[in-house]
């Protein structure tokens, strides 16, 4: 599996939030300047987030973004799911539309896929956003981004 960088940036971001949640509402610009991040870039991402639930936004002066839930309910693979799409090993030539895809019944590989893909999907669904807030590998990269 490899995260590309809407993965990274909005895993990134997310810990962000996590990591500051006690300072209230957290604008984009703090983010991306505490990391090192693209702010516009970072706006597009949080959309998505903001749709699925997992952080909110809060209008005004003061304005800015928390976590929609709190860190022990929101999973690294649901972040994951919204940002990348559905988890996969290795991607299938058809993009897994076993209905365009000629070789759907005889596929060699599809076997494997599938079996790589559960294993890397609960290990990323047992670990919380809390968790990865509580590692200190984690808290050592976020505070020094390059």
């Amino acid at each position: 599996m490899k995260l590309s960088t809407k993965g990274r940036y909005g895993l990134t971001a997310m810990v962000d939030l996590a990591l500051n949640s006690g300072e209230g509402p957290i604008s984009l610009k703090s983010i991306a300047d505490r990391q090192g991040l693209s702010e516009h870039y970072l706006e597009q991402l949080i959309s998505g987030l903001r749709k699925a639930g997992l952080v909110k936004s809060i209008r005004g002066a003061q304005g800015g973004y928390v976590l929609g839930k709190k860190t022990e309910k929101i999973r690294i693979g649901d972040i994951i799911r919204v940002l990348e799409g559905p988890i996969a090993a290795v991607e299938c030539e058809s993009g897994g539309d076993s209905e365009c895809c000629q070789k759907s019944d005889y596929c060699v590989t599809r076997t494997l896929r599938e079996k790589v893909r559960d294993p890397i999907e609960d290990v990323l669904d047992s670990i919380t956003l809390a968790d990865l807030v509580k590692d200190p590998q984690t808290m050592s990269s976020i505070a020094n981004p390059d």
